[in-house]
């Protein structure tokens, strides 16, 4: 019998999460079936997933009309949906995590997306949100911008377990590790336990070849003598980034600073490598699993994504391969005139608009079936 790639991954230091989540795939045993045939270890989800389950699906109906007869605002119905989702899935995932010993069976959960640029909010909404769902296997998602890296260190300091999500750039993940140590350290400093806290940082994939490629199709159309560059540098940003953030993850947490606090007991902030469907019809359909396979390492997928890779997936160690060249690739794009910095920048902004405007849209249909509970039934009228 062909062994699963899916299986083979977990050989070679790398565990596979879903990103995807979905009330019928929870209870009617989907999820468990992906868990014991393919290695499942994990689940994430966000507003964008939110949206599209709770809309094109009844199997949230009967709880949307209960909540809204009972006057629950639209972030009050959302917020029960979600929280009641992650922790079954939770509860699905608990002899994962057992079984692993907490390293595996997470499920994540999104504070308001609104709140990207407002620590002190952010803090106060994962604290609610960690309370609300009340199990060691869930970690609550912050994003890593500028304003999200005192709330990153102020909730690890909690003991509260954070997935620090919307990463693209190079220097803003540094700051994130040190945000996450910083509270290791503080939480240390009072004596008390970091063996159980589990963080994750999601470093974002396929979308910086989504914005770096038509930068690079403008200068091979032109011609020129960048061209030639800027075609052999096409579709390979994406993997060159991620693989320097793998070069920093292992620098970091195997320097003396985080040896100290490993003596103490604090696990590693592992790497997750999230947007890892193909957006490119021209490259292949596993292109950002297949790269970027190495221990230590997550890989959270949507179903098309698994389903691909258990198929035709061929597992084998990549990611610490060439770093020189990785580091190579991105010093040249600079020669074209293509600042990181900017497109970056760019990522993390339309990232957070790309969580916003669905979360938006499902407050405005929520807030439209709360003023008429009475005939909230599923329909092709939700989604529109």
């Amino acid at each position: 019998m062909k062994k699963n790639p899916l299986r083979e991954l977990s050989r070679l230091g790398q565990a596979v999460w879903l990103d995807y989540i979905r009330r019928d795939l929870i209870r009617g045993g989907g999820l468990q079936r992906l868990i014991d045939e393919d290695g499942l270890q994990g689940m994430t989800s966000n507003p964008a997933i939110f949206e599209k389950a709770i809309l094109e699906s009844d199997a949230y109906d009967a709880d949307i009309r209960a909540l809204a007869l009972r006057g629950a605002t639209p972030q009050h119905i959302f917020e029960a949906l979600s929280v009641q989702d992650v922790g079954e899935a939770a509860d699905v995932f608990r002899p994962v995590y057992e079984s692993t010993r907490g390293s595996g069976g997470y499920v994540s959960l999104e504070v308001n997306p609104h709140l990207a640029h407002d620590a002190a909010a952010t803090i106060i909404e994962a604290r609610h949100l960690w309370g609300a769902l009340d199990r060691p296997n869930v970690l609550i998602k912050v994003p890593g911008t500028a304003e999200g890296l005192p709330a990153i260190r102020q909730l690890i300091s909690e003991g509260i377990n954070v997935n620090v999500t919307l990463l693209f750039g190079l220097p803003r993940y540094r700051e994130v590790i040190d945000a996450y140590l910083s509270g290791i350290e503080a939480r240390l400093g009072r004596n008390e336990p970091v063996e159980k806290i589990a963080s994750v940082a999601s470093f974002f994939v396929s979308r910086m070849d989504t914005l770096v490629d038509p930068q690079l199709e403008k200068i091979i159309a032109e011609g020129g003598a960048k061209a030639p560059l800027a075609r052999e540098l096409r579709g390979h940003i994406a993997v060159a980034n991620s693989r320097q953030a793998y070069r920093i993850y292992r620098e970091v947490f195997e320097s003396e600073r985080f040896k100290r606090l490993a003596a103490r007991g604090a696990p590693v902030q592992r790497l997750l490598w999230a947007s890892t469907s193909t957006k490119n019809p021209e490259y292949s359909d596993v292109k950002y699993v297949e790269e970027l396979i190495g221990p230590d390492t997550i890989n959270t997928m949507p179903l098309s994504t698994i389903d691909a890779y258990r198929d035709h997936g061929d597992p084998g160690w990549r990611i610490g391969q060439d770093a020189a060249a990785a580091a190579a690739t991105l010093a040249q794009l600079a020669g074209l005139g293509i600042d990181m910095e900017r497109v970056t920048q760019q990522l993390e902004e339309e990232g957070d608009r790309k969580f916003c405007e669905p979360y938006d849209k499902l407050m405005a249909t929520l807030g439209g079936m709360a003023a008429h509970p009475e005939g909230v039934k599923h329909s092709a009228a939700h989604a529109a």
